[in-house]
């Protein structure tokens, strides 16, 4: 490789490479299905739900690494067979890393980006795990070892930088001193562009060095998500490696910027799309990720020839940062990584999308070089005339003070810049080296106790986090877990009392775990987790390791919450507060090499969900068999619901120490409801918000919840930092925050109660029904019992007699329905038990009514009179109202009113009515359309029609004739054997058939009527029963009661 001087600007468009991965234990568990293909560059995505829909794309690079590969001895993952499809670590670089660091030894400013779902593979396809090293750390071998091998030719300089971007501010990962309120500042320099005040920039001479200043930076990411509250799905990495190359024969020096970039999770919120949060979304919730893909997608138009008036650099920090290569002076990689899972397939599908999108971007790079030896030369040549200048003045006597002073002051500023040239790289590396060599020490302590005593190992979301910080059980200890965050915010983690004296367990500026004494004294406050400020006692005696939860902490072993003295065993899971989640490595002869990955954070939080009565296999238990694929949908519902889990506890925790008086509860919504056809309806889960003190209830979706929950942490630090606008104030002179600006609150609206279904089988025949109908909740509990009537009527209202009765349905097609629903009362409402000052309405959508109907709204009474009557007409009944009735439910949803909330009213557009005031349905086969259809037809189509039927009809009588004349010979065959008898039979038995018809029409209505009865007396029964066994039921019911409307349905 050798450097090439370039001054004219080269024009290229983004690479952009695809990496498939491998099934994680999550989707191999749930029985997921590949729906990604690949061939050569070009990638297949399938739709689960439509073999038929699929969608391709190319792109410059495709890594196919999710089958055909094999771990050798050393951990290394290698393809299975010589010449095999699969991508491994090695493949990847070369065709990536190499290019970047080619370019960067070129003199060209470098970007490689990693985008993707959380857990798609980009801080494994960056970073690597175990021997598999990813891009960054590969790439930082092969430039030293380049350093190495050409340092006769030129000498070179490496600073190593690590960032991260979170909620908009820049956290520096290497930072000795104190954090500044609000981060660092990114400032604008006309000539270095956009870049980040006071970050530090560590000289490197080494890969070894690099790796560990990374992991050090991946410690204090791990502690400073912990004491956030945050995780690293949330939040961008950057890695900057500033590579100087200074060329002493050219007198040239050459300057080049690797951005190595882990961009934040993408995945998409699961939400019906139709609610939008009154609160500004994207303060919070990944702002650099969104304006990031408005950048992309206005330089995408743009590369196409789209006139494009503004990019929106200036909108985030990452955008600012990243200005340079995207569309800048910078040669862009893009690697993008997907899940080929089905349960992934939108979150895969989007990530697809934004990279085809991101390949049309096109840079403009530029080789940054300078003269910096010529400098030296320059100013030493100078140096050297002021001195010849000096020398003749002496001669001949001319000199003056003030001359003389101005040409000594130049030539000591000259000499100065020398020394800073020549000098500031070996003084900045030796410090650093120093800092390295103490890391080491360091790190082999830790190493030497790992094989002497137990300890609790970290477990994060992000995989690259776990295991990073280890709290050592040394022998005969005892010591509290405390709470501690030190004023000076200098990485301190954990405070612990061992044998009565106190002692600091800190994270170095150097990455690594050391014990130091400090004094006695009170603990600032500080929320991690709702770690207490003095939270659990670990002792480790007689070689049992024991946990005793102090007053007030929680702690979680395994799952279940312990409020005594518990043994801890070798692998034993822990979570301490609600996000604080460790594995227990125990004694050094416990160990048997057992594969700890299995323990990941869904291992933790699908314990935490069972303990709960969630259950995967009780989600799709419906669905079938277990050796039935599961549903995806129910699939993406359970791990949202233990994604959940830990930000519903954060937010319960805010909401306590805010004083908010707000209470949080995850819940599955449509767990056990249907539709219209019993059919079980998509779930999704959702956040139910209840203020403790009015009882109002809100119920915010997934989205909705997770963009507040950023808010309310903003709120939070606003408090505890006592942060307003970026200026340090104290916390009593902080602001009230408007109620419409306040995370915490929302407008009341109308909340969903529950469903029934009315079963519509007995319109058909005319007959008058009576029910009493269970409106079942989202969770399978009973909300309340609806008394209802279905009532076939005249056009006037007039209720038809037994005379009405049809006995073949079939006989309604073509002819005028009118029936009336009729709901009279509402009992047992749970809604109002809990609260009096509330109240209910019905609503409901009948076949092809474009508006649901709403009964007026009623309120303080547990057992509200509706006698809400209305009434339907079909002018013509078609097929399908006929098998509408016959194979569907009405479903009657019921809502639920708060004090200060808007009824829902009822909309008549686009509702027709008859002069009576019934509302019309079946509109399809009304005249009108009838008459239009008619209209529109085919007539020569509808002859030749006629005229097979002709001939058909033709052909059927001329058979019923031969065979009536059989039937007359065989009748005067038995004549001759007594007609008159045979004649009498049959005349009986045809006035019988009548008469039989009308006995059945009578039997059957009295069955309906006995059947509505019996139903009657039942509900009745229920209503009366214990409220403590109601109150049982209601709680089993979220995963063993099963959907009421279907087995109402079986009844019918």
């Amino acid at each position: 490789m050798r450097a090439k001087g370039n001054d004219m600007a080269s024009k290229d468009c983004v690479k952009v490479a695809v990496r498939v991965r491998p099934f994680n234990k999550r989707e191999k568990d749930a029985g997921s299905r590949c729906i990604v293909s690949m061939s050569n560059n070009i990638i297949t995505i399938q739709d689960p739900r439509n073999q038929q829909n699929r969608r391709t794309f190319t792109f410059d690079h495709a890594f196919w690494s999710h089958s055909g590969f094999v771990r050798n001895s050393p951990g290394l993952f290698v393809p299975g067979e010589d010449g095999g499809r699969y991508a491994d670590q090695v493949s990847v670089f070369e065709g990536l890393g190499q290019g970047v660091l080619e370019n960067a030894l070129q003199g060209y400013n470098a970007t490689l980006l990693a985008y993707g779902q959380t857990g798609s593979g980009k801080s494994y396809s960056m970073l690597g795990y175990g021997p598999n090293k990813g891009l960054v750390p590969t790439l930082c071998d092969r430039l030293f070892q380049f350093i190495r091998t050409n340092q006769d030719s030129r000498q070179c300089q490496v600073f190593f930088s690590m960032l991260e971007i979170y909620n908009e501010q820049v956290i520096d990962l290497l930072s000795r001193g104190s954090r500044s309120p609000g981060g660092l500042r990114v400032r604008e320099d006309q000539q270095r562009g956009f870049y980040v005040e006071g970050l530090r920039r560590v000289p490197s001479d080494s890969a070894a060095q690099v790796e560990q200043l990374m992991e050090q930076g991946t410690r204090t990411r791990t502690t400073a998500a912990t004491h956030m509250n945050s995780n690293s799905s949330r939040s961008h990495m950057l890695i900057i490696l500033q590579l100087k190359q200074i060329f002493s024969k050219e007198c040239i020096t050459k300057q080049s910027n690797i951005n190595l970039v882990d961009l934040a999770g993408s995945e998409r919120q699961r939400s019906s799309g139709s609610e939008v949060d009154r609160l500004k979304e994207g303060t919070a919730i990944n702002l650099s990720l969104t304006t990031l893909g408005n950048v992309i997608s206005a330089l995408a138009e743009a590369a196409l020839g789209k006139k494009v008036v503004h990019i929106p650099y200036r909108d985030s920090v990452l955008t600012k940062l990243l200005q340079s290569a995207l569309g800048g002076n910078s040669r862009t990689v893009m690697i993008a990584t997907l899940s080929p899972a089905d349960i992934c397939y939108e979150e895969s599908l989007s990530t697809l999308r934004y990279a085809e999108r991101a390949k049309r971007i096109q840079n403009r790079a530029v080789v940054n070089e300078g003269p910096t030896e010529r400098l030296v030369k320059e100013l030493r040549a100078e140096n050297a005339k002021l001195l010849l200048r000096l020398s003749r003045l002496d001669q001949e006597g001319r000199r003056t003070d003030e001359e003389t002073k101005e040409l000594r002051r130049l030539l000591t500023h000259n000499e100065l810049q020398i020394r800073a040239i020549q000098t500031l790289w070996e003084q900045r590396l030796q410090e650093a080296l120093k800092d390295w060599e103490a890391q080491y020490t360091t790190i082999t302590q830790e190493r030497t106790m790992m094989q002497m005593y137990p300890y609790m190992l970290n477990v994060n979301e992000d995989a690259q986090l776990s295991g990073v910080i280890k709290l050592f059980i040394q022998d005969g200890q005892l010591f509290s877990f405390v709470s501690f965050v030190s004023q000076y915010q200098r990485r301190c983690v954990r405070v612990c009392e061992c044998n009565d004296r106190e002692v600091l367990f800190w994270v170095q500026v150097s990455g690594t775990s050391v014990w130091q004494t400090v004094h006695p004294g009170p603990y600032p406050s500080g929320d991690w987790g709702s770690i207490q400020e003095k939270h659990a006692i670990f002792s480790n005696q007689q070689r049992k390791v024991t946990v005793t939860p102090l007053p007030g902490s929680k702690v979680t072993v395994n799952g279940v919450t312990v409020s005594e003295r518990t043994e801890l065993r070798h692998l034993d899971r822990l979570i301490l507060g609600s996000n604080s989640t460790y594995l227990l490595i125990g004694f050094p002869s416990e160990r048997a090499g057992e594969d700890w990955t299995r323990y990941d954070y869904d291992y933790f939080q699908s314990e935490l969900a069972a303990a709960e009565g969630i259950h995967l296999h009780s989600l799709c238990e419906e669905q079938g068999p277990r050796s039935v694929q599961p549903d995806p949908s129910l699939l993406a519902v359970f791990y949202d619901y233990i994604r959940l889990m830990p930000m519903v506890t954060e937010a319960n925790q805010m909401s306590q120490e805010l004083n908010k008086g707000v209470e949080f509860k995850l819940e599955i919504k449509n767990l056990a409801m249907s539709d219209s056809k019993g059919h079980d309806l998509e779930k999704e889960t959702a956040v139910r918000v209840t203020c403790v003190e009015s009882k109002q209830v809100w119920m915010w979706s997934k989205a909705k919840f997770v963009n507040r929950k950023f808010l309310m942490e903003e709120m939070y630090q606003q408090q505890a930092g006592g942060v307003s606008g970026g200026v340090v104030i104290g916390e009593a002179d902080l602001p009230p925050l408007p109620r419409d600006r306040d995370p915490f609150w929302d407008p009341l609206e109308p909340l969903h109660l529950g469903s029934a279904h009315l079963w519509l089988q007995s319109l058909p025949f005319r007959i008058h029904v009576e029910e009493q109908v269970e409106v079942v909740g989202p969770e399978g509990s009973e909300e309340a019992i609806l008394q209802t009537q279905l009532i076939p009527c005249s056009p006037t209202g007039l209720p038809l007699g037994e005379d009405d009765i049809l006995i073949d349905p079939t006989e309604l097609v073509g002819k005028r329905l009118d029936f009336q629903l009729v709901l009279d009362q509402c009992c047992g409402l749970r809604w109002l038990k809990e609260a009096r000052n509330r109240g209910v309405q019905i609503g409901f959508r009948m076949f092809d009514c474009p508006q649901p109907l709403y009964t007026p709204a009623v309120w303080h009474n547990v057992n509200p009179v509706l006698e809400y009557r209305v009434q339907f007409t079909a002018l013509k009944t078609s097929p399908e109202l006929l098998n509408y009735l016959q194979s569907s439910a009405l479903v009657l949803e019921l809502w639920g009113l708060q004090e200060g909330c808007s009824d829902l009213v009822s909309s008549l557009d686009g509702v027709r009515m008859t002069p009576e005031g019934s509302i019309i349905i079946d509109k399809a086969s009304t005249p009108e359309h009838t008459a239009v259809d008619a209209a529109g037809s085919d007539l020569s189509s509808s002859l030749h029609a006629l005229h097979q039927d002709l001939e058909q009809l033709r052909v059927t009588n001329a058979a019923l004739r031969k065979e009536n004349g059989a039937l007359r010979e065989q009748l005067s065959a038995s004549a001759r054997h007594g007609a008159d008898g045979g004649r009498g039979r049959q005349e009986r038995r045809g006035s019988l058939r009548t008469s039989c018809d009308a006995d059945f029409a009578r039997a059957l209505k009295v069955f309906y009527h006995s059947m509505t009865s019996v139903r009657g007396q039942l509900q009745r029964l229920r209503r009366h029963r214990p409220s403590v066994g109601t109150q049982t039921q209601s709680s089993a019911g979220l995963t063993h009661r099963p959907a009421a409307c279907t087995s109402r349905r079986n009844e019918d």
